[in-house]
C-alpha cells in the first residue's frame, strides 16, 4: 500500500486548506484511512478517519465542525477539508491506513503511513 499526501502550505488564521491523500495497493475492500498530525514538541495525534465499508467518520474534538474528511473512490483519494484554521492546527499532517476504523482510530494500529505534509497557520 502506498499513500501520497499533498496540499499543505501556509495559511492565515481563519483560512482554509484541503489536504489530499492518493492511495494505491489495497488488496481488501475493508479498511480505514485517515489523518494524523504532529506539532513541534508534541506527540502525534489522530485528526480524523473514515471507514471504507460504511463511510463512518470520526474526528478529534478540537477539529469537529471545522474539518471534513471524505473520499473519492473513483480516484482512490482521500481528502481533508480544513476550514477556520487556527494556529494550533500547525503541524505535519500524515495520512495513514489500517485494517479497520476501530483499529486505526481506537488502537492507533496504523498499518501504513504516507509521508507528511506541513500545514502552517500564521499571520
Amino acid at each position: 500500500v502506498q499513500l501520497q499526501a499533498s496540499g499543505g502550505g501556509l495559511v492565515q488564521p481563519g483560512g482554509s486548506l484541503r489536504l489530499s491523500c492518493a492511495a494505491s495497493g489495497f488488496t481488501s475492500d475493508d479498511y480505514a484511512i485517515g489523518w494524523f498530525r504532529q506539532a513541534p514538541g508534541k506527540e502525534r495525534e489522530g485528526v480524523s478517519a473514515i471507514s471504507s465499508t460504511d463511510s463512518n467518520t470520526v474526528y478529534t474534538d478540537s477539529v469537529k465542525g471545522r474539518f471534513t474528511i471524505s473520499t473519492n473512490n473513483a480516484k482512490n483519494t482521500m481528502y481533508l477539508q480544513m476550514n477556520n484554521l487556527k494556529p494550533e492546527d500547525t503541524a505535519v499532517y500524515y495520512c495513514a491506513a489500517g485494517s479497520s476504523l476501530f483499529r486505526l482510530w481506537r488502537l492507533k494500529a496504523v498499518s501504513y503511513w504516507g509521508q507528511g505534509t506541513l500545514v502552517t497557520v500564521s499571520s
